[in-house]
């Protein structure tokens, strides 16, 4: 079934039962439907449990300065795959409240909260309203549009001290402290004394009785992290244990936030590419399409045939590399310190030189443009790619298979380990090797496919367990899926230029909105942007997988001993760079 076709589909499913809840949003260049706060449980209700749209994969607020509103847009979408429903619900910038989904989907957690941290949206019946990125003591919500950093120069860049001045002056130099900062009104941080933390209040209330308690013990609260290698960069958990068993856990995050979303408004269209680059930074090339996708919608634009086959490339040699180094990482977590990664990395290296061969960069590439890529690749450098999807990679994949799949310990201790259910991944709005290992084969190159991945012979890589090992099957058996979709790539790659129209240092994007999402390493990786036709987007966000997968981790670890958390995170697969943002 075409994908107009699928959305009429759905657009008259809609218009059938929920006809008195929902109105078409007829703004230009805008999708989906408006529906009241008050409405906004039942209607979605609706959309769960009659018309199966059971996966919430996005939440995203948004600041209409000028209208005096803030707008929450859902992103849903069917775990059995085809087009999504975008659901719209506005309340007034004072005071305004939309009710929780939470209630009808527990993966909306993280992703209000973040809206309520961002941009002041309160959440009605929310569990645990409390800031996600930012301190608690931090003033005010820094997405709102009418919301000041320290030393605010302009809306957008380029700066005019910038260009054409080309003056440039260091913010700290403004201040005595060398400090970039501002605080709250009559706050002084010299007198500042932190309040009993939030987190571990939250812990006291959430903790969960042992099956069998014979023995009476008291239970402390410890923290995990925040530091490498246990908790894969600044990231903590605080935990309740009983002994060494978790009874409750929080996931702490926001030590490396630096406001990307922010940035990315104040950046030009073309300026947000390399910022792409340091979300997943070990993904550069996926972030890349996700975002050129979003804004290709917007513009109208399809890139050429021989560009379309480039990125495909690109995006299948870095899923392989990003899941071949969480496998080696995976071992690390396991106590095989550092033998097992090192063999990872060597072969994660080989598929960098390839990118530095093409973008010139090893890491932060910033390859992709819209309606394209920056440039071509020469015939010397595809045949080493082909040297190495045919040869190379293949016997190493096949090693790593024989050396971990049946040893005796890997099975101990990933096994049974972290188990999370298909009902549960779903609801928790899980994606990427997380939700396949659950049993869920939802894959959006397959569900809802993008670019041209509708050509390619491939299959959805699914185990049924649900625990840390299938995790690691997934993610094996993903890395051989991609060599065939690269072996199919490079056969038929056509000639031709790799660039839609001349190369532009100031793109013309129209007013409107559109939902770019790939399926990267880690899952659905989504961008949301808003035009007003400026060159500068009104509003970007990131629907980030890293992030959002781990909404689910407190179910995976619930019971399990300390050493087993530190392995759950690592089967997660989260950087740091994409949950902060």
């Amino acid at each position: 079934m075409n994908d107009r076709l699928l959305s009429s589909t759905v657009d008259e499913a809609v218009s059938s039962r929920l006809s008195g809840l929902l109105t078409e949003d007829t703004r230009p260049g805008y999708s989906g439907y408006l529906v009241a706060p008050e409405n906004l449980l039942e209607a979605v209700q609706i959309l769960r449990d009659e018309l199966g749209f059971d996966y919430l994969s996005s939440v995203t607020g948004v600041d209409y300065l000028e209208e005096d509103r803030l707008e929450t847009v859902y992103h849903f979408y069917r775990s059995t795959g085809g087009s999504g429903l975008v659901l719209k619900s506005s309340c007034s910038r004072e005071n305004g409240r939309i009710p929780s989904l939470t209630p009808i989907y527990p993966g909306a957690e993280f992703q209000e909260r973040e809206a309520w941290d961002l941009l002041g949206i309160r959440f009605e019946g929310h569990p645990d309203l409390r800031r996600i990125l930012m301190w608690e003591g931090f003033d005010g919500h820094p997405l709102r549009k009418d919301w000041r950093e320290p030393y605010f120069e302009e809306e957008a860049k380029p700066f005019k001290s910038r260009w054409p001045d080309g003056k440039a002056v260091r913010s700290e130099e403004k201040t005595p402290f060398g400090d970039n900062v501002c605080f709250p009104p009559d706050f002084d941080p010299q007198t500042w004394q932190a309040e009993p933390e939030t987190v571990i209040e939250r812990l006291q209330q959430d903790e969960k009785p042992l099956a069998d308690e014979e023995i009476q013990t008291d239970r402390i609260v410890v923290n995990l992290g925040p530091q490498h290698p246990s908790t894969h960069g600044v990231f903590r958990m605080t935990v309740m244990l009983d002994g060494e068993t978790i009874v409750s856990l929080k996931p702490v995050m926001g030590y490396l936030h630096r406001n990307h979303e922010k940035i990315a408004e104040r950046n030009t269209f073309l300026q947000n590419m390399p910022f792409t680059d340091r979300l997943d930074y070990l993904a550069s090339m996926s972030n890349n399409f996700g975002y050129a996708i979003a804004v290709e919608k917007l513009m109208g634009v399809t890139p050429p045939e021989r560009a379309e086959y480039i990125r495909v490339i690109m995006a299948e040699l870095t899923r392989i590399s990003s899941h071949i180094m969480t496998t080696g990482f995976l071992l690390n977590d396991l106590g095989a310190f550092f033998t097992p990664a090192l063999y990872a990395l060597e072969e994660r290296e080989l598929i960098l030189d390839i990118f530095e061969m093409v973008s010139g960069s090893r890491m932060m590439c910033n390859y992709f443009r819209f309606g394209g890529v920056v440039r071509d690749i020469p015939e010397d450098v595809l045949g080493r790619i082909r040297q190495l999807v045919t040869d190379r990679l293949p016997r190493k994949i096949d090693e790593l298979d024989s050396y971990l799949t049946n040893n005796e310990i890997v099975k101990t201790r990933c096994q049974g380990v972290g188990v999370l259910t298909d009902v549960q991944a779903i609801a928790y709005s899980a994606a990427g090797p997380i939700l396949r290992a659950s049993g869920v084969p939802y894959d959006v190159r397959r569900a809802d496919p993008y670019s041209i991945y509708d050509r390619f012979d491939f299959d959805v890589a699914v185990q049924t367990h649900g625990d840390v090992y299938d995790r690691y099957l997934v993610r094996l058996q993903e890395m051989r899926e991609s060599l065939k979709i690269l072996r199919q790539a490079l056969r038929d790659i056509p000639g031709g230029p790799v660039l839609a129209g001349k190369p532009q240092y100031q793109v013309r994007v129209p007013a409107g909105e559109a939902y770019g999402r790939v399926e990267g390493p880690k899952g659905e990786l989504g961008f949301y942007v808003v035009s007003n036709g400026k060159p500068n987007p009104y509003r970007y966000h990131v629907r980030a997988p890293s992030f959002i997968n781990l909404t689910s981790l407190e179910t995976m670890c619930m019971h399990q001993k300390v050493a087993d958390a530190v392995v759950v995170l690592g089967s997660v697969d989260i950087i740091l760079g994409e949950v902060d943002r």
